[in-house]
C-alpha cells in the first residue's frame, strides 16, 4: 500500500466513529468497512436470500464487484445492463423501484451526515426517495465534504463531468450530441435536455428510519 493510500485509511478510520453517529442520529442505518471487499461483504449481509434486488449505474457497485456476486447467488436479480433493448432497459429500471433492496452509491455526503446526489433521469433519486422496501449505500469516503454545500458543488462539478464521459460511451446512452461538460471536462450549467444534472436531491433525514443502510467505505471508491 502506497505511503498516500495508508495516509488516507488513517483519517477515515479517525472520522469513522463520528460519522456513522451523525448518521445514526439521522436515523441511518450506518456501517464503515476498511476496505471495498469488506463493504460488499456487508453489503450482501444484508440482503436476504430469494430477495429482489437492482441497482442502477452506480460505478462504485459495479468496483467492488456486487452485481457478479448477485448473479451467482439466490436471489431474485433485476438487471438493466442485460435490456437488449431501450424499452426494455425502461420496463427494467421501473421494475427495479418496487424490488426489496437497491443499490447505489452517492455524487456526495457531508460531516453532518448528509447525502447529496444529481440525476438526468430521477431513476436513482427515485429509488433513494420511496420505492423499494430497502436501500444499501456503499460510498468511499473519498465523496465526504466538510458541509452539504460543499457536497453539492462536488457532485455538479466532480462526480457529473466523469459521469457524463462514462455515460457518453455507454449502449443505448451515448448521444450524437456530445453535453458541454464532455466536451470541456467542466459544468457549464447547460440546459441539454440530454443533460445527467436535470435533478438534485438531499437527503437530510431517513425515512422510514434504517430503510437506507449507508456503508462508509476506507478506501477511494467512484466519482
Amino acid at each position: 500500500m502506497k505511503m498516500r493510500d495508508e495516509s488516507f485509511s488513517r483519517r477515515c478510520a479517525a472520522l469513522a466513529p463520528k460519522l456513522l453517529k451523525a448518521f445514526e442520529s439521522r436515523y441511518f442505518e450506518a456501517y464503515y468497512c476498511e476496505s471495498a471487499d469488506a463493504a460488499a461483504d456487508t453489503a450482501l449481509r444484508l440482503i436476504p436470500e430469494n430477495a429482489s434486488v437492482s441497482w442502477g449505474g452506480s460505478v462504485t457497485i459495479r468496483e467492488i464487484g456486487l452485481p457478479e456476486r448477485l448473479h451467482a447467488g439466490n436471489y431474485r436479480v433485476v438487471d438493466r445492463d442485460r435490456a437488449a433493448t431501450l424499452s426494455e432497459r425502461m420496463d427494467l429500471m421501473r421494475q427495479a423501484l418496487l424490488c426489496d433492496f437497491y443499490l447505489t452509491s452517492v455524487n456526495a455526503l457531508s460531516e453532518d451526515a448528509q447525502l447529496v446526489n444529481v440525476d438526468g433521469n430521477g431513476n436513482r433519486v427515485a429509488a433513494m426517495a420511496f420505492g423499494p422496501k430497502n436501500v444499501i449505500v456503499v460510498v468511499g469516503m473519498n465523496k465526504l465534504c466538510k458541509t452539504v454545500e460543499d457536497a453539492q458543488v462536488r457532485a455538479r462539478t466532480t462526480a457529473a463531468p466523469l459521469n457524463a464521459q462514462r455515460i457518453a460511451g455507454e449502449r443505448f446512452l451515448k448521444t450524437e450530441r456530445a453535453l458541454p461538460c464532455v466536451l470541456t471536462g467542466v459544468c457549464t450549467d447547460c440546459k441539454s435536455d440530454e443533460c445527467i444534472c436535470a435533478i438534485t436531491v438531499t437527503t437530510r433525514l431517513c425515512k422510514p428510519a434504517r430503510r437506507i443502510k449507508l456503508i462508509l467505505v476506507g478506501e477511494p471508491l467512484g466519482y
